[in-house]
């Protein structure tokens, strides 16, 4: 599929923006997440330093503000790599991007933020960490220029600064949607104690409350050691009678095959309690374990990934990191904001169209309060692998709901 251009810019439902015809990928935690679901694509070596560089010769400047040396520098190429791929296939962009190297530090997410603005930028795109991205919107956010970043750390997002990332919350939101319309509304939960166990079990009590189903109880555990929380909350999910008809453990592979383990033990049957979580799930040791056969997932769907990863190889000589597609998005959404919009192409009320945007990840929109929402589809485990049981909407729902 190498070679696929940007396509002319049309309507998508209410008005979403089409940035390529490409939709969906595989599940992803994040860069900045404590655990990342994926293993497939190796990570290339580091491209020389970009700090200085400038891609592209058009008259609107955007800032790309990566760690392309330091902490961080080969996921920082990759998706260098991605925004100079994704200007070259857009139609037309006008657009010069003017790269920064933050070094992976938040002194450094500054200093870049601070020499971007003095060259004129009207959008920065990343940084990549949390810490970053709060440094360099406090540089950038008292000149009313948008951020658009990849930290998966919603607390960092605020009115104008948007984070295009794979957000936990969005996953959690999705698989309970899909539980609760299967007709299973009681939960039981098995939750890490980590930072990503209190970010999913938030979402999770919203979620749940929203689609009118019922928590039934919540065990929490330290991470890696599941068996005693399981053994508490055995009667209620084992045997011939439980009181939940859904069980939901969103932790890592290295986890949830100790939790298999002592769920196996407990006489646990996912025929009878169906497991549900998160994208990270999205690895082939948990394909393997009994007590997860029939479980859900949701994730991004995997096709739009393989098409991007085959035109990047074809471009650079190796596989993209998996949150490329990222970078490749944002600056496909500046290219085509800027030819549709004109001065009002990075205004917060362009940028938060509740309809979104479709790109390689399928759509997506910011919120005003700057978190994302984007489509994903739901996977069941079956013997080793998985299946699609539904497909990622093409557009997304009223936000809030």
């Amino acid at each position: 599929m190498g070679g696929i251009g940007l396509r002319t810019l049309r309507r998508f439902g209410r008005g979403a923006i089409v940035l390529a015809g490409l939709s969906g990928l595989a599940a992803c935690g994040g860069v900045d997440s404590p655990v990342v679901a994926t293993r497939t694509a190796p990570v290339e070596a580091p491209a020389p330093a970009g700090d200085g560089t400038v891609l592209g010769t058009g008259s609107v400047k955007v800032a790309l503000i990566l760690p392309l040396s330091g902490p961080g520098a080969a996921v920082g190429a990759s998706l260098r790599n991605a925004a100079d791929m994704a200007l070259q296939e857009s139609q037309s962009p006008d657009l010069t991007l003017l790269v920064k190297d933050d070094r992976g530090t938040p002194d450094g997410a500054r200093e870049a933020a601070a020499a971007a603005i003095a060259e004129g930028a009207e959008l920065v795109i990343g940084p990549l960490f949390a810490a970053t991205v709060q440094s360099a919107a406090a540089t950038v956010r008292p000149t009313g220029k948008p951020v658009i970043a990849f930290s998966t750390d919603a607390s960092v997002a605020a009115r104008g600064v948007y984070l295009l990332s794979f957000l936990p919350q969005t996953e959690v939101d999705r698989i309970i949607d899909q539980t609760t319309a299967a007709g299973r509304r009681s939960f039981a939960a098995l939750i890490p104690e980590t930072v990503y166990g209190n970010v999913v079990e938030a979402q999770f009590r919203e979620a749940v409350a929203r689609r009118g189903g019922r928590v039934v109880a919540i065990e929490r555990y330290a991470a890696g050691n599941p068996a005693t929380a399981i053994g508490r909350l055995a009667p209620l999910i084992a045997g011939p009678a439980p009181q939940a008809d859904a069980l939901f453990l969103p932790d890592t592979p290295e986890g949830l095959s100790a939790a298999g383990a002592a769920l196996a033990r407990a006489g646990f049957n996912p025929a009878r309690v169906k497991p549900v979580g998160t994208s990270v799930w999205n690895d082939a040791r948990v394909f393997a374990l009994p007590a997860f056969q029939g479980g859900w997932f949701a994730a991004s769907d995997p096709a739009g990934f393989a098409g991007f990863s085959q035109r990047y190889r074809a471009r650079f000589g190796s596989d993209p990191v998996r949150v490329a597609t990222l970078s490749f998005d944002a600056v496909s959404l500046a290219a085509a904001l800027n030819r549709q919009y004109g001065s009002q192409r990075f205004a917060d009320a362009t940028l938060t169209n509740p309809s979104g945007f479709a790109g390689v990840d399928g759509t997506f929109r910011f919120r005003p309060e700057g978190i994302s929402d984007r489509t994903l589809a739901v996977f069941e485990i079956r013997t080793g692998g998985t299946t699609i049981v539904s497909p990622a909407p093409r557009a997304l729902g009223p936000s809030g709901t």
